[in-house]
Order: structure tokens, then C-alpha cells, then sequence
């Protein structure tokens, strides 16, 4: 690769993080789609624990995120296009860590206002700092269901705007978030066979 196209790409660490995000956001939807949705004789409530696991590894990943985001990660030029685009997209970068935070808070608040510690694969438990209110909670796990729909539109909007562009705009732009396999020096054009 050269240096050129290089630099049109983000860094590994950011990469990594934007899919580590997006497997866990996926797998926090379905987890939370199946035990609510399929029949309850297929005994599928064990899933909460790992739903509640999983949403404190996002906590992890969108920290970790964030804060490579704000420090160290690789910013890049925007692709050419119109300033309404560039707009849209903007919000709907904004609008993602915005619900994305949002959930978590909210995630937090349904466990800890509904009596329960938040556990981490039954590894590490963190006790609620509040006193329990149930109706609070249930609340809360309303708010929790809707904002996880509107993520899910968003996340559908941005992975169509990214194919658009790969194959209608066909620029750099979802090029820029694929993580690229190394080659090994046989592989390379020019390099010696043993």
C-alpha cells in the first residue's frame, strides 16, 4: 500500500473499535429481539445476563473510542461532495454517539433502579448506587427499547450511505473503515520465491 493510501485510511485502532462497536451493537439488538420475541418455552431469559454484559463491554468500547477519537485517532479530510451531505453525515455520526450513550445510561439505570448489580459475565459485579424503584426502572426499559429502534435506523441509514458510496459515488469512503489483511513479503509483487 502507499503512503498516500495510507493516509486516506484510519488508523487500525480506530477501525477495530468502529467493529468492535458495531458487533456489539448488533448482538445487544438480537440478544434483546430474541428473548423478547420468541416463545418463552425456548427459555432464551438467560440472555439478559449476557445482554447486560455485553452493553458494559459497549460502555468499554464507546469510552475507548471516544477517547482514541479525541487524542490519537487519525482524522481524515472529508470525501468531495455537497455541503448538504457532508452535513447529514455529520449529524448522523453526532446523533449515533449520542444514542449510543444514551443506551448505555439507560442500560445502567433499568439494572440498577430494578434492584440488580451489573455484571460483567458474572465475573465483576458493580452494586447500584440508587435504592430501587421498579416502576422507574420499567420506565426506563421503554425508553431503552424505542432508542435501540432509532439506532437501528440510524446504524441501517449509515451501512446504506456507505454502500452508496462504494458503489455508486464509488470514492474512499467506506474503503476508509475496512480493516485491510496484511500480505506476507511472498505474496508482494516483485518479491523472491524460495
Amino acid at each position: 500500500m502507499t503512503e498516500s493510501a495510507a493516509s486516506e485510511r484510519y488508523d487500525g485502532v480506530t477501525i477495530g473499535l468502529h467493529w468492535l462497536s458495531a458487533i456489539l451493537v448488533l448482538a445487544l439488538f438480537g440478544s434483546a429481539m430474541a428473548w423478547t420475541y420468541l416463545p418463552r418455552e425456548m427459555g432464551l431469559r438467560w440472555l439478559t445476563g449476557i445482554h447486560v454484559s455485553l452493553g458494559v463491554a459497549l460502555t468499554f468500547a464507546v469510552i475507548a473510542r471516544l477517547t482514541w477519537r479525541l487524542t490519537a485517532g487519525r482524522r481524515l479530510h472529508s470525501v468531495p461532495s455537497t455541503p448538504l451531505a457532508h452535513v447529514a453525515a455529520r449529524i448522523v455520526h453526532m446523533a449515533l454517539y449520542g444514542l449510543l450513550l444514551i443506551q448505555i445510561g439507560l442500560g445502567f439505570g433499568i439494572e440498577w433502579l430494578g434492584g440488580s448489580p451489573i455484571s460483567l459475565f458474572g465475573l465483576v459485579d458493580l452494586p447500584s448506587p440508587f435504592a430501587a424503584s421498579r416502576e422507574l426502572s420499567s420506565r426506563l426499559e421503554s425508553v431503552h427499547g424505542l432508542v435501540a429502534w432509532m439506532m437501528m435506523a440510524l446504524v441501517g441509514g449509515h451501512a446504506a450511505a456507505a454502500l452508496w458510496h462504494h458503489y455508486a459515488a464509488r470514492d474512499s469512503v467506506m474503503t476508509r473503515m475496512i480493516p485491510r489483511l496484511r500480505r506476507s513479503a511472498t505474496s508482494l509483487p516483485g518479491a523472491a520465491a524460495d
